[in-house]
């Protein structure tokens, strides 16, 4: 748990998040990193004021983006003298960023700062091969034109062929989404059950939109007022139409478009400070972070690539003396379905806490009423760096409208890790 001062998550803020390929597709993650701590600054007016960091992450960037925290904050309004930092922990990004920020208020070395990040899969970086890359790097070294020109001897058409980003593990080979349909097969999750998961997050996050919960969460960008991966209308019967997407011969494939997050580009960014500097500062308390903690599995030699969480949350409650329905919200982000679902039912599991987690007992069931009650990230997308700041956000103005509480948040990586959290209020 953290050490020394409580540490107040005073609110945040996030654009649009948009499929790839729509409104944000020659945006980049600095457009949209500055966009969103612009809207944070005017939030809670803090043009030319100088706080002790920004944290932003980003997964895919380009080398060019070099320090985007501190470009970002740069043009964000606050004051020049605030330093920047950018980080990545794939999709626990900007959980981690809000847990440096935390760090830092709870030890004394800052009073206030910035985390969030943001993601693109629409402006990714494209290189091309090692023989060509060589060939560039001695032409550009080169004194003469003719010592350019014999760079580029003997070269053929197929070094043009360009790299793109990675998505599969690189120790596997697979995509996350096939991982994760190892692990609905493994804990025998049904294509139905996903399927109810995905349309009750769309329906939940259009409802909370409607009723104004996002008024000052979801600022406009590029013409965008609200998620574009949103269906409002979308139903069980339009998404048993979909084939499964990653087990495709097999016939028992259960993963599709529908219930499995789409490439998704974003921003978010969350303020965070000592209770003096809020009260100073005129600004409410929110809640506080209780504690954040990460694990990882060993999925190259068989566990789960998604199935991280499941231990960090059993030790973050070991850690703080509390049991599994100790909370009144829980956020499990929605990367697919059945990533959810397998946790879920491996907290219930008395083999799986006994032999993984070393329990006496299971965690046990979760009320569901209590799950993503606005929605999460099959609705709104998963712009991977963007999705800690965005359940941050959300939480905290959840426990906010109740009046108080205690909330759970539990983020899967790409690398086998999990990211939690605890925010009481």
């Amino acid at each position: 748990m953290l050490q020394g001062r409580p540490v107040a998550v005073l609110g945040g803020v996030r654009i649009p998040f948009c499929r790839q390929n729509t409104a944000y597709s020659d945006v980049g993650n600095l457009g949209m990193s500055v966009r969103t701590l612009g809207a944070l600054v005017e939030k809670f007016g803090l043009h030319g004021q100088q706080l002790g960091e920004v944290a932003m992450g980003a997964v895919i960037k380009h080398s060019s983006d070099w320090n985007l925290g501190r470009e970002a904050a740069l043009s964000s309004g606050l004051s020049p003298l605030t330093p920047g930092i950018t980080l990545q922990r794939a999709c626990g990004t900007s959980l981690d960023s809000v847990n440096l920020i935390a760090t830092k208020i709870a030890t004394g070395q800052i009073e206030a700062g910035i985390g969030g990040g943001s993601d693109t899969t629409s402006d990714v970086p494209i290189v091309y091969g090692k023989s060509l890359r060589r060939r560039l790097l001695a032409a550009n070294a080169a004194k003469t034109t003719k010592d350019k020109i014999a760079a580029f001897k003997g070269f053929r058409l197929r070094e043009l062929k360009p790299d793109f980003p990675g998505v599969a593990e690189p120790r596997t080979g697979k995509s996350m989404g096939e991982h994760c349909e190892d692990m609905a097969k493994e804990w025998n999750i049904s294509r139905d059950s996903q399927d109810e998961l995905a349309v009750a997050s769309h329906h939940k996050l259009a409802a909370a939109y409607e009723r104004g919960f996002f008024d000052d969460l979801v600022v406009s960008f590029r013409g965008v007022s609200r998620d574009n991966i949103l269906r409002p209308d979308t139903s069980l019967e339009k998404l048993a139409t979909l084939k499964p997407a990653f087990d495709k011969t097999s016939g028992k494939g259960t993963l599709t478009a529908a219930n499995s997050t789409p490439l998704t580009d974003g921003a978010a960014a969350c303020l965070l400070a000592s209770d003096d500097w809020a009260a100073a500062h005129g600004h409410e308390v929110l809640c506080h972070v209780r504690d954040v903690h990460v694990a990882a599995v060993d999925f190259v030699h068989g566990e789960g690539l998604l199935m991280a969480p499941t231990v960090a949350v059993a030790e973050m409650l070991a850690r703080n003396g509390l049991t599994l329905q100790d909370f009144d919200l829980y956020e499990i982000h929605e990367a697919f379905a059945a990533q959810v679902l397998c946790t879920l039912r491996a907290w219930e599991s008395e083999d799986y806490c006994r032999n993984r987690l070393h329990l006496d007992a299971p965690l046990g069931r979760i009320d569901p009423e209590k799950i993503n009650p606005v929605g999460s990230s099959l609705a709104a997308g998963h712009p991977f760096a963007a999705t800690g700041a965005r359940i941050v956000a959300t939480t905290a103005k959840q426990l906010k409208e109740r009046g108080g509480g205690r909330a759970l948040i539990s983020i899967c990586t790409a690398g086998g890790m999990g990211v939690v959290a605890i925010l009481e209020r």
